[in-house]
């Protein structure tokens, strides 16, 4: 009997481990200019991965007013390899957007770590043109 209690409150002590990764944080991301307003980004997330039951599986690309321009899916749980970088390509960025934020996701926790938010360098040809017509 005594066995089976201390059993029990150790798999309750230990069911909380998994929280333990925290949330998944963005630390940089980079933008590079392939095309008029179309883009590679390049993010680098930190989680701590312990297994296929919490990783970090996504990182999004968000407007200023929160709308989501692009996502990359993490196909698997990189514990070896922290923080790790991926890149995605063919992002359109608006060009009335000058400004873009990258967030991560985690299984466990989903969105909610630490964000980075980076100025959308811009080609001649991919700027607004400027308002010319006078009151």
């Amino acid at each position: 009997m005594l066995r089976f209690v201390f059993s029990a409150f150790a798999f309750i002590g230990l069911s909380w481990l998994p929280a333990l990764a925290g949330e998944a944080d963005v630390w940089s991301v980079e933008l590079e200019e392939t095309a008029p307003g179309v883009y590679t980004i390049t993010a680098e997330v930190e989680h701590a991965d312990d297994g296929w039951d919490h990783y970090a599986d996504a990182w999004q690309v968000l407007t200023p007013d929160g709308k989501v321009i692009a996502t990359r899916e993490l196909a698997h749980p990189h514990m070896n390899e922290q923080p790790f970088i991926r890149s995605l390509s063919g992002v359109e960025i608006p060009a009335d957007i000058a400004e873009i934020t990258v967030r991560a996701r985690d299984l466990v926790h989903g969105f909610g770590g630490r964000e980075v938010t980076v100025a959308v360098p811009r080609s001649a040809s991919a700027r607004p043109l400027p308002d010319t017509q006078s009151p």
